[in-house]
């Protein structure tokens, strides 16, 4: 039986990484991304581009999302776009980190027209994107992660079923929650260690390996000690998950008070002109 066609939309840094992957896995791959540019090089690798989602998904079997913002995801499924050009029978799995609720919307949407929706984010950054190893958490029909579950190995290694639709949104908010406090604890011990007068990288080698140790540690430890704030995840865009996950703890009746200052620091760094760097550029606050 020949592979399903797989239609992406958003390629940016993590798309490309995770495009790529699909073609190693031996998918056929459509592609289509709002800024043509960043789509050529994946067109010169193989990829057929199609100029909008609605072209996408009339073409492909299973629509790929991961784009940047809640109103984003809600522009290419709920309006003249992918829900209502979509094949009968086609599965749907929206990648970027939204909200729970617009999840469920989707979810309920494509129902409604005979289409499978999966909510579906992902954590490991741009590194984790190149080399195959996200972690990816889904929401949705159980008997739909099933029939697409290689198209989430092809991507990456953790791979999680986490429950009905909305699941895996709720569930990339709690890993947000943590990496944005475990951010300002990473750039604290380092900005730390320089102001006693020890050598952080030394510092490092010791910390990331005991009880300290955090994939934000041990990646993004080394970037901000070389100075390196180039983007895997935008500034603004952990902002924005930051504010996804307020809102869902606020319906919770949940108070989160490390997240509340998170974000406001991060907030403060952006308005310094930092939205469109590295997440790791919060050690520039103790520089």
């Amino acid at each position: 039986m020949s592979k399903p066609i797989i239609g992406f939309i958003g390629t940016g840094v993590m798309g490309q990484g995770m495009v790529r992957n699909l073609f190693k896995a031996g998918f056929n791959v459509n592609v289509y991304n709002r800024t043509k540019e960043k789509a050529d090089e994946l067109v010169k690798e193989g990829a057929t581009w199609y100029g909008s989602p609605a072209e996408i998904a009339e073409a492909s079997d299973i629509i790929i999302t991961i784009v940047g913002y809640p109103k984003d995801v809600e522009s290419v499924y709920l309006e003249d776009g992918i829900l209502a050009h979509a094949k009968i029978g086609a599965y749907v799995i929206d990648m970027t980190t939204s909200s729970p609720q617009l999840a469920e919307k989707i979810h309920e949407e494509a129902e409604k027209r005979g289409i499978h929706a999966l909510d579906a984010p992902v954590s490991g950054g741009d590194v984790g994107a190149k080399n195959g190893t996200l972690s990816i958490m889904v929401g949705g029909d159980k008997e739909d992660f099933e029939a697409v579950k290689s198209v989430f190995e092809a991507m990456g290694k953790n791979i999680v079923y986490q429950g009905k639709a909305g699941a895996g949104q709720h569930t990339k908010a709690a890993n947000q929650i943590a990496i944005a406090s475990g951010m300002l604890g990473v750039a604290e011990a380092l900005a730390y260690a320089e102001h006693a007068g020890l050598d952080p990288e030394t510092v490092l080698s010791s910390i990331s390996q005991g009880a300290a140790g955090s994939w934000s540690l041990s990646n993004l430890g080394p970037r901000m000690l070389k100075g390196d704030f180039e983007p895997g995840f935008y500034v603004k865009h952990l902002i924005k998950d930051m504010k996804i996950a307020l809102s869902s703890a606020e319906s919770l009746n949940l108070d989160t008070p490390g997240l509340s200052l998170s974000e406001k620091l991060y907030e403060e760094l952006a308005a310094s002109g930092e939205e469109n760097s590295g997440t790791q550029a919060i050690y520039k606050r103790y520089k």
